[in-house]
């Protein structure tokens, strides 16, 4: 984790920095998923799930802003 923190700080490039935060997350998922297991509870199966989409639909806004410059296009009929 600390060097992914590391590289999300000091990355050579943006999509370093946002490959990094996506490790960061997948991390934070798996944390989470042994800390459910050790208490033997399934309450966390849910925090589990938001933060899975949470960190899915960040990484494609990232993708999408590097690709496009926009995250949410508009189109225009006037």
């Amino acid at each position: 984790m600390l060097g992914l923190i590391y590289r999300v700080i000091k990355g050579p490039t943006v999509p370093d920095r946002v490959i990094a935060l996506d490790a960061i997350g997948v991390n934070l998922l798996a944390i989470t998923a042994l800390i459910s297991i050790v208490i033997k509870s399934k309450s966390f199966l849910e925090i589990i799930l938001l933060l899975g989409i949470l960190a899915f639909i960040g990484t494609i806004a990232f993708a999408k802003y590097l690709e496009k410059g926009v995250i949410i296009e508009r189109e225009r009929t006037r």
